[in-house]
């Protein structure tokens, strides 16, 4: 994430936790709302079924205890990386080559 010039914490998930003791760990961290009221987190999971499962699981949990998840961002890495990668963590060789059209949508990234 990092490579692509986001900034902020970035939690990694594969900490072999049980989905409630993550989301439990997210919710005290994080809170319910991020700045000016807006999600206070954003889950990007992989883009294969797994993935995906994870993903809605994890949304539904957070937001049952009345925490804002974004999906808006996988949901655009998805159909712009599709079918060039479907792990997160491939997206850093993809850095160079994605760096041009992030500076597209954002001229002027700044740090929150």
């Amino acid at each position: 994430m990092e490579a692509l010039g986001f900034t902020g914490p970035v939690e990694v998930l594969n900490r072999g936790w049980e989905v409630s003791r993550l989301v439990a760990y997210l919710y005290d961290k994080y809170g319910t709302r991020g700045l000016n009221g807006g999600p206070s987190i954003c889950i990007l999971m992989d883009w294969d079924r797994t993935g995906g499962q994870l993903q809605r699981k994890l949304t539904q949990r957070l937001e049952s205890l009345d925490v804002k998840v974004s999906d808006a961002l996988r949901n655009q890495l998805l159909k712009a990386l599709k079918p060039e990668t479907r792990v997160v963590e491939a997206m850093s060789g993809l850095a160079q080559d994605l760096l041009p059209f992030i500076l597209l949508e954002d001229p002027h990234p700044t740090e929150l």
